[in-house]
């Protein structure tokens, strides 16, 4: 949402930032590079609390910001519970929703669970809809949305990521960075490693963690898997990768380092739907630890491919991409960096509709 907020900001349209918070340091670091200041933080991080006690405190926090405000729109994001809560909030207190990277799919709601119907469900709450792809909307429009309601944008992330490029191409620098340069060896093919879906807790981290391993074992790479906070993850993956010399396991990274190691990688691995979006920008294949994607455009682009945690499947795939003839030349199919600026022009010409 921060190149948004930015073009909100360039346009001199007022609004208001709020965030939950549930993850504190990963927050204030995105907040503080993008230059943004939140209105309101809800604050309901809790450990291990289950999603339907986040959903309730969400519901509640959100409706006393609505008692006490008067807002014309409310926009939300993707697929998190917190974009489904609030769009829920906001029209119970008949505030308009538009929804940011709406309308993608897998129609099954276990996979990603819960992702799938919280999108699913903000997609019926939001009374406008910033498409990425032609796909989205023709999702959406298989579900009765009217076309004059939905503008394909492409993905904010990408702007999101373009930002961030140009800041590291000017001589951005942090000491996250500054670590990894004297942490890797750039000599040798380097695979960034992310995980964090529910849906694969327990023996689909177990059989990634396997391959990882058989991988590191079998090639000349260097593995780079920040882990994510998440206990369910942090337990396997330390349990089973720790003290291989060329496997780095680190700490989450905060946003531009995230993309400055992306853009030095060879191969990435991941259940992440937004590096999906982003790696087809640096030519970068990702392999894609789920059993599903609603973004199909980069499996059909050839950018993604499908192993889900079978071990066989990711050892196979990645050694194929490894080898040296193996070459990635598409175009992003998710967009160009400019959905920030088309969503706020279609805001400003609302009434319109």
């Amino acid at each position: 949402m921060a190149p948004i907020c930015l073009a909100l900001a360039k346009e001199k349209i007022s609004f208001k930032l709020c965030v939950t918070a549930q993850h504190r340091e990963m927050l204030d670091q995105v907040l503080s590079f993008f230059g943004l200041i939140p209105d309101y933080d809800l604050d309901i991080m809790q450990p291990n609390q289950s999603l339907n006690m986040l959903s309730s405190r969400i519901l509640l926090k959100m409706d006393n910001i609505f008692e006490n405000e008067h807002f014309d729109m409310v926009l939300v994001h993707g697929d998190t519970t917190t974009s489904s809560l609030v769009a829920l909030s906001a029209f119970h207190r008949n505030i308009k929703v538009s929804h940011v990277e709406a309308g993608l799919r897998t129609y099954n709601k276990q996979s990603p669970f819960p992702e799938e119907l919280n999108r699913q469900l903000t997609g019926r709450l939001a009374d406008f809809h910033f498409a990425p792809t032609i796909k989205a909307k023709e999702n959406l429009l298989k579900e009765f949305v009217k076309d004059s309601n939905i503008i394909v944008t492409g993905n904010t992330v990408i702007d999101a990521l373009f930002i961030a490029l140009q800041s590291i191409k000017q001589g951005y620098t942090n000491s996250s960075i500054e670590r990894l340069k004297n942490k890797i060896d750039f000599s040798k093919k380097l695979i960034l490693v992310t995980g964090h879906r529910r849906e694969s807790f327990g023996q689909g981290f177990e059989n990634l963690c396997d391959a990882i391993k058989t991988i590191a074992e079998k090639n000349n790479v260097e593995i780079v898997y920040p882990v994510h906070l998440n206990p369910n993850v942090q337990n396997t993956v330390n349990a089973r990768l720790s003290g291989d010399k060329n496997i780095h396991l680190i700490a989450p990274l905060d946003y531009p380092s995230f993309v400055w190691l992306m853009s030095k990688s060879n191969l990435i691995i991941s259940d992440s739907g937004g590096i999906q979006e982003e790696a087809p920008s640096f030519k970068i294949p990702v392999l894609v630890t789920r059993n599903t994607t609603e973004r199909d455009e980069g499996i059909i682009a050839g950018c993604s491919f499908l192993v889900g945690t079978d071990s066989k499947n990711i050892i196979e795939k990645a050694e194929e991409i490894l080898d040296d003839s193996y070459m990635l030349d598409v175009k992003n199919p998710y967009g160009d960096g400019d959905a920030a600026e088309k969503i706020v022009k279609f805001l400003c010409n609302i009434n319109d509709y």
